[in-house]
């Protein structure tokens, strides 16, 4: 059973708040900042998903999280029996959320905070999904902080974040920037999006979203690959049937494991995948192979000459205007 509560709009304990926030900020690390704004940017996190991100042990994780869960900093969540693997799940909570404000000189209304909907949204439906999203991206983390990986997770931005700018058109789940430098080989770059499926839409309806990419790039000029992540190869296979050739740069590859964030390490998929979403798992639409690494497919489209391609690497920055 889920132990959140949120707590009701009260002028005393609002003042109480902006105290405990303002001793918070005194004890706070930069480490602690980081996790406040990935929780505020990327909403949720399972605690080895924070520990992969943020610490060198499990261990080490589990007590600073507790500590700021004490301080109200951050919010938890466990899953009921029977809906999902049992970890806690974290959330940006009240003081954590007006200490984040004060750090940034606005108002937590200004911010756009509101702890109700935080906690609504980690006992909602969809919290795996957001949990799949993050751990693409957090296996990404995990694998450039290797001693021998030459490898940078440059951007990630948030479904939230990708709505603001793009969201006329096309509202991916994520938008990245991935690079990697091969010894002998020069480096590449990739930007991309991310469509994380979790196999419970029909894939005529996975199919119709690239419709709004081939807008985007209509609009804007930008080829942005997007890469479906997939539960399972026959879900692939027959996702890739429908695709054909399709108008837009599009790469598709399987998860190396079931989403199981119950692990304590869920990046630790060397037995099965030494490099995760890294690796040569990606597979563009409308070829047979060979599968590239995934900085490899800032060529693979001028490789194939396939439709999209511009000559250059069909990939451009986001707009900041």
């Amino acid at each position: 059973m889920s132990e959140l509560r949120a707590s009701k709009p009260n002028p005393s304990r609002r003042r109480r708040r902006l105290r405990a926030a303002g001793a918070l900020l005194e004890r706070l690390t930069e480490r602690d900042l980081d996790i406040l704004e990935h929780l505020w940017e990327h909403r949720v996190f399972t605690t080895g998903q924070l520990a992969a991100l943020h610490f060198s042990s499990l261990v080490v994780a589990r007590r600073r999280l507790l500590r700021l869960h004490r301080f109200k900093a951050i919010l938890r969540q466990r899953p009921a029996p029977g809906t999902g693997p049992i970890q806690f799940r974290w959330g940006l909570g009240p003081v954590g959320a007006t200490a984040l404000a004060a750090r940034r000189g606005v108002t937590l209304k200004e911010l756009g905070y509101r702890e109700d909907k935080t906690v609504a949204y980690l006992l909602c439906q969809t919290v795996p999904h957001q949990l799949g999203v993050n751990e693409f991206f957090t296996r990404l983390h995990a694998h450039a902080q290797h001693p021998e990986a030459r490898a940078a997770l440059e951007q990630w931005w948030s479904e939230h974040r990708c709505h603001r700018a793009w969201g006329l058109h096309a509202r991916p789940d994520a938008f990245g920037r991935w690079s990697e430098h091969l010894p002998g080989q020069p480096p590449l770059a990739v930007e991309f999006f991310l469509e994380h499926d979790t196999g419970t839409e029909p894939l005529s309806k996975v199919i119709a979203k690239l419709a709004g990419y081939s807008e985007l790039a209509e609009a804007t000029g930008m080829h942005t690959p997007v890469l479906f992540w997939l539960p399972n190869p026959d879900r692939e296979a027959h996702l890739r049937r429908l695709l054909g050739t399709p108008p837009a740069p599009v790469a598709t590859a399987v998860r190396a494991a079931p989403a199981n964030f119950s692990t304590p390490h869920p990046t630790d998929l060397s037995h099965i995948a030494p490099d995760g979403p890294a690796g040569p798992i990606w597979l563009p639409a409308g070829t047979t192979g060979p599968r590239y690494r995934l900085a490899a497919l800032a060529d693979a489209w001028t490789t194939h000459d396939q439709p999209g391609a511009t000559g250059t690497p069909p990939i451009s920055g986001p707009r900041r205007d």
